[in-house]
């Protein structure tokens, strides 16, 4: 989970940046989270889980009865160059008793499963100013296999900006977004992909405590699509974050993988393997997706 820093850096002398969240991903199948019921089962089985697993969960008091809920949008070319070839563009409006609140966040992320590949994309934004990077291994479970477990490293800056700001046309976003003139997109439009907007529905679990000071908050959410509130995917996840790789003590890595592969074993009926949420709303036309993250 390293690399040579001091032998690289971006093109204006910044060093590149290092991983500094692992973040475990289990995706769901969604019927099941489709009633507030649902998601009140399944914290019920992260309690279960982490009693039997001897993980200490602190809950949140509102888990499984209290939501957040934020609209999701993706934008790419009509033959999605961006996503092809390992780029993802993301509007998240977060909302509030039916309401926007707060000016709508736009990420750019460059994901990858070699950790070198995505570090050494310069994923900051043209202007200097009111950004932040994030850097993250993701951890999945296997394509095929209940119990496995495989790295993505995804390279993140989000901005925040107001809506007017957004202009999706391929000149604006390759002006706010440097890194995407790595992909030959003269001539090219850039649009909704598929057409779809995204409503996330999640709720804070609480902290997962894996001993050595590694925690990590946990949560789960139902992706459903905004026009006619069809449940899509879910997702249950839990981070953690340090300053330094070597904070992240070997026998709590240890112990959040050994979780994160007997979990999947525990819920094996609810798993979907082989996607992510991002692929799944990709997959919901009628171009071909060539990446298969």
């Amino acid at each position: 989970m390293s690399h040579d820093k001091d032998a690289k850096g971006y093109s204006d002398g910044h060093p590149l940046d290092a991983v500094h969240y692992r973040e475990y991903k289990i995706l769901l199948k969604p019927e099941p989270l489709a009633s507030p019921r649902g998601f009140k089962e399944f914290a019920k089985q992260v309690r279960h889980a982490a009693a039997d697993l001897e993980v200490t969960l602190t809950p949140d008091p509102g888990a499984g009865e209290e939501f957040c809920t934020r609209e999701i949008v993706f934008f790419d070319t009509h033959s999605f160059d961006l996503y092809n070839h390992a780029f993802i563009l993301r509007k998240r409006t977060h909302f509030e008793k039916g309401f926007p609140a707060g000016d709508p966040e736009l990420a750019l992320k460059f994901r990858h499963v070699d950790i070198d590949t995505a570090a050494e994309v310069d994923i900051r934004p043209f202007d200097r100013k009111g950004f932040r990077v994030k850097f993250k291994e993701e951890l999945l479970p296997s394509h095929d296999k209940i119990g496995g477990i495989r790295s993505l490293f995804s390279h993140n800056c989000v901005i925040v900006t107001p809506e007017v700001h957004l202009d999706p046309s391929v000149k604006n976003v390759t002006t706010t977004f440097p890194a995407l003139k790595l992909i030959e997109l003269s001539g090219r439009k850039v649009a909704l992909v598929n057409h779809v907007a995204i409503e996330e529905v999640l709720t804070e679990l609480g902290v997962l405590d894996f001993g050595h000071g590694v925690h990590a908050k946990a949560n789960v959410a139902l992706w459903r699509r905004r026009a006619d509130q069809k449940p899509l995917i879910g997702e249950f996840g839990f981070q953690c974050k340090f300053d330094r790789a070597d904070e992240l003590h070997e026998k709590a890595k240890k112990h959040t993988e050994k979780f994160f592969m007997a979990f999947q074993q525990l819920i094996k009926d609810q798993l979907l393997l082989g996607v992510t949420k991002t692929r799944v709303v990709y997959g919901m036309g009628p171009v071909a997706v060539h990446n298969r993250e």
